[in-house]
C-alpha cells in the first residue's frame, strides 16, 4: 500500500511539474556541472520543475532567453553587458565560477617569456573584435606592439591541433579544460591569467541569465530553479568526481580523465572566495562595462544595477 502510494505521489508530481528550458552557451561541459547534478539527483524535480537542458542552434542562449523561448541560459558578463546596450532585457541571475578563469596559453616549447614576446608569433584566434582589442590593450599596457602580432582566424580549433601542428603560437584558454587537459596529456604549456593581468578583466564567465519579463511575471520560478542549481553546484564542489561521472551519463563523448581532473580544478572556483555560490559584484560589472565603453564597445553606458542581481539567490 505504502508503495503505490508513493508511486502515485511521484507520477502526480511529474504530471503537476513545470516545464523549463535551459540553454547552454556550448557543448556540456564542467562548467555545467551543477545543472546536470540537480537535475540527475532530483533537485529540480523536489522544486516541481521539470528541467530541459539544451544546446544552442541558430539562435544564442541570449537570443532565445530574451525572447521568451527558454526560462533560462548559459552567458557571460561581456555578452550581457553588450546585449543589455542593444536594448536586449536579459539579466544575469548568478555567476557559476566566482572569477575569470580564462587567459593566454603557449607551449612551453614556444619560447615565449611573456607579452613582448608576443611580437612576431601568431595568434589563433576566434575573430571577436573584443579579442582583438584585449589583446592590443593587453600588448600595449605592457610596452609591446600589437600590429607585430599575426591574427590567425581558426574559429573553435582545439588549442593543442593548432599549437603542436605550427598552425598558431598562442591562444585565448579556459584554463578549466585546456589548462588541465594540458596536465592529463603531459603537454608543457605556460599560461597568462587574464585577471592576473588586469583587474578589469577579472569579469563573470559564464553566468546564468533570464529575461526581465520572468522576473517580473514569475520570481518564484527563478528562486525556485536558483535554489536547485545552487545545490548541484555545491554537491560539485563537495563532490567533484561523483559530479564529474554525472555530467559523463549526459555527455558520454567528453574525456573521462580531461572531466575529472577538470572538476577537480572548478570545484575550488565556483564559489572561490564568494560568501556563497552565484554571487555577483556591482563592481565588477561595472569595472568591465566601463572598459567596454571606453573602446567603443558600447554607444553608451548601461545601468549595471540593471545588468545583474543577487535577489534571487538562495
Amino acid at each position: 500500500m505504502k508503495k503505490t502510494l508513493l508511486i502515485l505521489l511521484l507520477v502526480s508530481s511529474l504530471l503537476l511539474a513545470e516545464d523549463i528550458t535551459v540553454v547552454l552557451d556550448w557543448y556540456p561541459n564542467t562548467n555545467h556541472t551543477g545543472l546536470y547534478v540537480a537535475k540527475d539527483l532530483g533537485y529540480y524535480e523536489k522544486e516541481g520543475l521539470n528541467v530541459k537542458i539544451v544546446q544552442p542552434s541558430r539562435l544564442t542562449a541570449e537570443q532565445l532567453v530574451a525572447s521568451g523561448k527558454a526560462e533560462f541560459g548559459v552567458s557571460y558578463q561581456e555578452a550581457v553587458t553588450l546585449s543589455r546596450g542593444e536594448g536586449m532585457p536579459i539579466v544575469s541571475i548568478a555567476a557559476i565560477i566566482q572569477h575569470n578563469t580564462s587567459g593566454f596559453a603557449w607551449l612551453k616549447s614556444e619560447g615565449i617569456n611573456g607579452v613582448k614576446d608576443w611580437e612576431g608569433k601568431k595568434y589563433g584566434s576566434w575573430g571577436s573584435p573584443i579579442e582583438k582589442a584585449t589583446i592590443e590593450y593587453i600588448m600595449r599596457k605592457y610596452g609591446a606592439d600589437p600590429s607585430k602580432v599575426i591574427f590567425v582566424n581558426v574559429g573553435q580549433m582545439d588549442f593543442f591541433a593548432g599549437t603542436l601542428n605550427d598552425v598558431f603560437d598562442f591562444a585565448w584558454i579556459f584554463y578549466g579544460w585546456d589548462g588541465v587537459a594540458s596536465k592529463v596529456k603531459g603537454i608543457e604549456i605556460e599560461y597568462l591569467p587574464l585577471k592576473e593581468i588586469d583587474e578589469v578583466f577579472d569579469y563573470y564567465t559564464p553566468v546564468l541569465i533570464t529575461s526581465e519579463s520572468l522576473m517580473k511575471e514569475n520570481p518564484e520560478l527563478i528562486r525556485r530553479f536558483l535554489r536547485a542549481t545552487a545545490k548541484g553546484y555545491e554537491y560539485a564542489i563537495q563532490h567533484p568526481v561523483e559530479a564529474a561521472k554525472i555530467l559523463l551519463k549526459y555527455a558520454p563523448e567528453l574525456d573521462e580523465k580531461i572531466v575529472i581532473e577538470s572538476q577537480k580544478y572548478l570545484a575550488g572556483q565556483y564559489k572561490a572566495d564568494a560568501e556563497k555560490w552565484g554571487y555577483q559584484k556591482e563592481e565588477v560589472w561595472r569595472r568591465y562595462a566601463e572598459w567596454l565603453y571606453s573602446m567603443g564597445f558600447l554607444k553608451k553606458m548601461i545601468d549595471v544595477k540593471k545588468a545583474f542581481t543577487n535577489e534571487f539567490l538562495p
